[in-house]
């Protein structure tokens, strides 16, 4: 009998950000904003909204799982038989906030959506920094 791995893989990305919780927390749930750093989006920070990320590459459907208000934001994120969660946890520090994002439930045989999402995070968190650093 084989036996099934129900191992599951993350991607965390971490930074610490000169600008206030309430600052990113716009640019993390205002439709317009995200889709300056991430994708086109209908996003709503309203639990159980169903909402789709489209880029040239495809689509990603979602649903909010938890909105706590400059702390906490917990999405699904599906796409091409990836199940996964992406949960983003702020907490503000002395110089503004420490931002961390894991996108968690990746299998062991989704290694090329694994290795995306390593790749792809970074350079999400860059864009989120230009953003950020743009608006008021």
């Amino acid at each position: 009998m084989n036996e099934i791995s129900t191992e599951r893989l993350s991607v965390v990305v971490e930074r610490e950000l000169a600008f206030p919780p309430e600052k990113i927390w716009r640019a993390l749930t205002q439709p317009h904003l995200i889709e300056e750093w991430l994708m086109k989006s209908d996003f709503k920070p309203v639990v159980d909204h169903d909402f789709k990320l489209s880029a040239e590459w495809g689509s990603v459907d979602c649903k909010v799982l938890e909105v706590e208000p400059n702390k906490t934001l917990r999405y699904t994120w599906d796409a091409h038989g990836l199940e996964s969660v992406v949960t983003w946890r702020l907490a503000p520090t002395s110089t503004g906030t420490h931002l961390r994002m894991e996108q968690s439930g990746f299998r062991p045989d989704q290694q090329q959506a694994y290795q995306g999402a390593t790749y792809g995070w970074p350079k999400f968190f860059a864009n989120l920094e230009q953003v950020l650093a743009r608006i008021d």
